[in-house]
């Protein structure tokens, strides 16, 4: 196995990981939410569900090529991601907090993608690679509008 196989492996196992994170830290997320806000709720839940699907596509792109994908995201891994302190804020049930953890993790989530962008990835794995994080960019926006901190685009 060559050095660059191993540095595509580990940096999509790393997605994989970010992946299953997110799922967990946006589901933490809309359960911290208050029930007064059932449609902020179910968005949260469908950015767990989303981030649930991108985990799901880059394994079975690993599988496809060969390789043996991680199957779930670590505590501790998950602590340098930026989801951990959302535990903290579950408690306090604050809209607000809630969700700046939320870009908290979509921020270090975006920088995972960058750094695997910066490996040598299979071309089909690479185009799965940009379009997820496209899409986090766009999760990462609609969170600073629902935030206050941008304002909507038109």
């Amino acid at each position: 196995m060559t050095t660059g196989t191993l540095k595509f492996q580990d940096a999509v196992n790393k997605l994989i990981e970010v992946c299953h994170d997110g799922k967990n830290g946006f589901a933490a997320a809309a359960k911290a939410v208050s029930a007064e806000e059932p449609l902020l709720k179910a968005e949260l839940m469908q950015y767990s569900n989303q981030r649930a699907d991108f985990a799901e596509d880059l394994q079975h792109e690993m599988v496809l090529i060969g390789e043996e994908p991680v199957q779930h995201g670590t505590v501790s891994g998950a602590m340098h991601r930026g989801w951990m302190n959302l535990k903290n804020v579950v408690a306090a049930s604050d809209r607000h907090t809630v969700l700046v953890e939320c870009l908290h993790g979509e921020a270090s989530a975006i920088e995972a993608y960058w750094e695997a962008l910066g490996t040598e990835l299979p071309g089909v794995i690479e185009n799965v690679v940009r379009l997820q994080m496209a899409a986090i960019e766009r999760v990462h926006n609609r969170i600073q509008v629902l935030c206050g901190l941008t304002a909507p685009q038109t």
